[in-house]
């Protein structure tokens, strides 16, 4: 059994979807087909009227996969451990995050921690398109907290 995630993605104060988590929603439509269930997985960020999850949710067209909203995950992190869980509990085989190329890396990294201890395979799929140099940069930066975050989801999931 397949579940796919997409993990949110807005700016501060965005009131509709942002094009780079369109892209990851259009993405996961086109890959979701025999998914056991989809996780739109992202939070409000402080003044948005909706969260990442509810306008991802409000943006999916397929009605024959059951979608859940995560709204709790504020970070990667938050993301790796709410797919993990919710994986587990429907006794998922495979995880296929999907994300863009940029955040990939880290993505899969964190949700195999998050795994740790699971015969869950992991995956990621990214959209074609946007290259996002500054978001590139800025992942690069982000990649210094990676391993303490696998620490403290390793941690967690054992």
């Amino acid at each position: 059994m397949r579940v796919v995630a997409v993990l949110g993605y807005s700016r501060n104060g965005d009131r509709v979807l942002h094009p780079i988590c369109a892209d990851r929603v259009a993405h996961a439509e086109r890959i979701a087909s025999g998914a056991a269930a989809v996780v739109l997985s992202g939070w409000a960020r402080r003044h948005a009227p909706a969260g990442e999850a509810e306008l991802m949710g409000a943006a999916w067209q397929r009605g024959d996969v059951p979608i859940v909203l995560d709204r709790s995950a504020q970070s990667t992190a938050e993301n790796a451990t709410a797919v993990a869980n919710l994986a587990r509990s429907l006794g998922a085989a495979e995880v296929v995050v999907v994300t863009s190329r940029w955040h990939a890396r880290r993505a899969r990294a964190l949700v195999q921690a998050a795994l740790r201890g699971s015969a869950i395979r992991v995956s990621v799929s990214s959209p074609e398109g946007r290259r996002a140099p500054l978001l590139f940069a800025r992942e690069l930066a982000c990649s210094v907290a990676v391993p303490r975050q696998v620490r403290r989801l390793r941690r967690i999931a054992a």
